[in-house]
């Protein structure tokens, strides 16, 4: 019986690996050459699955090999290689929901959410990561209201050009928090930090000092919650914005800033605080001598300390503020014109300046001067106030709130710090040094005069405003304003505050600024009778009220708004 024929093997699987043995006799590879030919070039076969999709190992080819998932781009003849057709789907491309959805749209969609909900997308899937990968890498603003100083720490180091960075801090400021921002975001240029209700920022001079010299590209630094620093010891050539607020007993002030142009310090309102003024404002000439903008806010400013201005020498200041410091008088102003030459803006709240000081103030600025607050000034009486209006052409704001205040309203009370929004705050009483007359009236005429602020003036009985680009007025707490000695002519009011005011006086203001009766007046033209003894209306020849008439009355009617909260 023959023996049935005997299939042939099959044929090898091909190796995903390199092979040991030679391909041609068969011996091992390590130390021999191989004398057999080499064999033929096999023909180009026409099928799809050719040599030139699969990938040899141990191969060190120019081209780069294309994955078997990836079908390879078609090359035409013409040279026409532009196709948005012939895109690779799984590199500008995602699957939602068995949907592809380009990549750039995916960004633009997390690039719209918050921190938080970034960080909830990179957890979906690898492709999701890497999206959100990308906006990290991306951004360059990043707010966050951290609870603790982990989110921090596992953020920034993801931001790489990030330039701009704001932090509400729900837990306290710590030295670890503080590192993470030193050695993190090398490209930082702004950083914000302000404290919640229970947050406590424990950051010392030393610290900050620290922080200040790491990072060398910081240009603006806002931290508040300092009462802790002890001193201040700062030198950075590229800082140009510095606010430190809550600060306390600061026994050393060296701010080396070349390029300095706007300082703020606030101090907290501690009758213990022994920071020595005299000596700061003293070495800001020789290391800030670009300063333009200074602000200082402490109840231990003096006389003294306002003189200092001459020595230092800041001739460029644009933007003065000086508020809190009750012992500051007359002689300070003259200090001010001396050391100032030209001022935008002046802020000397809480000072015990007189209508003296506005004069000089006034003489000294009148081609320059745009901005003057002066509340919680109880020397100043409304010959002041009108002397400013009178003679400042320029000015656009004009806050005198609480500084034409009755006897009766300061013994009952206590202080008021408002602002030209309409809001109001409480701060310590100040001492009343000039008893001002319950009954006063102001007068204002102006220009250009677009806010005024008349915050808490309970001295008033009577007030005349005429000013044609004003669109903002504050009367919160005018309690004894009379509202038949009230007369508004401001055709570009816009908000009117009238928190605590008298009824009669809100429906009076009501009825000027809202011209509610102004369509029910009749506009009949009146003629004299022949004896001279009256003047009558002519109801047969009506005067015709244009259209452009109309129109006025109502975008006045609907654009302004009265307040009636704080």
């Amino acid at each position: 019986m023959s023996s049935l024929p005997t299939k042939p093997p099959p044929p090898p699987r091909p190796k995903t690996r390199g092979s040991y043995n030679c391909g041609r006799c068969g011996q091992p590879k390590k130390g021999h050459v191989c004398n057999l030919p080499s064999p033929a070039p096999a023909p180009a076969s026409p099928s799809p699955s050719t040599s030139s999709t699969l990938r040899r190992a141990l191969s060190f080819d120019d081209a780069t090999p294309t994955s078997p998932d990836k079908k390879p781009r078609p090359h035409h003849d013409d040279g026409d290689d532009d196709d948005p057709m012939d895109e690779d789907d799984d590199e500008d491309a995602m699957d939602l929901g068995g949907r592809a959805v380009p990549t750039e749209v995916v960004l633009e969609v997390l690039r719209r959410l918050g921190p938080r909900g970034v960080l909830e997308a990179a957890a979906v899937s690898r492709a999701w990561r890497d999206c959100a990968a990308r906006v990290w890498r991306a951004a360059e603003e990043l707010r966050l209201r951290p609870a603790g100083g982990g989110l921090v720490a596992a953020l920034l180091p993801r931001c790489a050009a990030l330039s701009r960075l704001l932090l509400h801090m729900q837990s306290d400021v710590d030295a670890t928090m503080l590192s993470c921002l030193a050695f993190s975001c090398s490209s930082l240029e702004t950083l914000e930090i302000t404290m919640a209700d229970k947050a406590v920022n424990s950051m010392t001079g030393e610290e900050l000092s620290r922080l200040v010299s790491e990072k060398h590209s910081l240009s603006s630094l806002k931290i508040g919650g300092c009462s802790n620093l002890g001193f201040i010891n700062l030198s950075s050539s590229s800082l140009e914005v510095l606010w430190l607020s809550d600060l306390c007993s600061v026994s050393k002030s060296v701010i080396n800033c070349p390029n300095m142009s706007e300082l703020s310090l606030c101090f907290t309102q501690q009758s213990n605080d022994c920071t020595d003024l005299v000596s700061l404002v003293d070495g800001l000439g020789h290391s800030c001598p670009n300063l333009r903008n200074l602000h200082i806010s402490s109840v231990q400013l003096s006389n003294e300390a306002v003189s200092a201005l001459e020595n230092a020498n800041l001739r460029g200041l644009c933007m003065l503020s000086l508020i809190l410091g009750s012992k500051v008088s007359d002689a300070a102003v003259a200090s001010i014109v001396r050391s100032c030459a030209s001022l935008d803006m002046l802020d000397l709240s809480g000072s015990s300046i007189s209508d003296n000081g506005v004069g000089m103030i006034c003489k000294a600025y009148p081609h320059t001067l745009s901005r003057l607050l002066l509340a919680l000034c109880p020397n100043i009486t409304t010959s002041g106030i009108q002397a400013a209006t009178a003679q400042l052409p320029l000015l656009q704001l004009m806050d005198c709130g609480m500084s034409l205040r009755s006897n009766l309203q300061n013994e009952k009370q206590g202080a008021y710090f408002g602002e030209i929004n309409g809001r109001i705050r409480l701060c310590p009483k100040l001492p009343t040094l000039k008893k001002q007359p319950m009954r006063q009236k102001l007068i204002i005429k102006h220009e250009n005069l677009k806010k005024l602020s008349l915050w808490g003036c309970s001295a008033i009985d009577a007030l005349y405003v005429k000013c044609p680009e004003l669109n903002d007025l504050n009367l919160n707490s005018c309690t004894n304003l009379h509202p038949e000695r009230l007369l508004l002519q401001c055709p570009n009011l816009k908000n009117v505050h009238v928190f605590g005011c008298q009824d009669m006086l809100i429906g009076a203001i009501r009825n000027q600024v809202l011209n509610e009766f102004a369509a029910a007046e009749p506009h009949l033209p009146c003629k004299r009778l022949a004896d001279g003894s009256k003047r009558v209306q002519l109801s047969e020849f009506p005067e015709k009220q244009s259209p452009e008439d109309k129109r006025v009355i109502g975008l006045r009617r609907a654009g302004c708004t009265i307040h009636l909260d704080s």
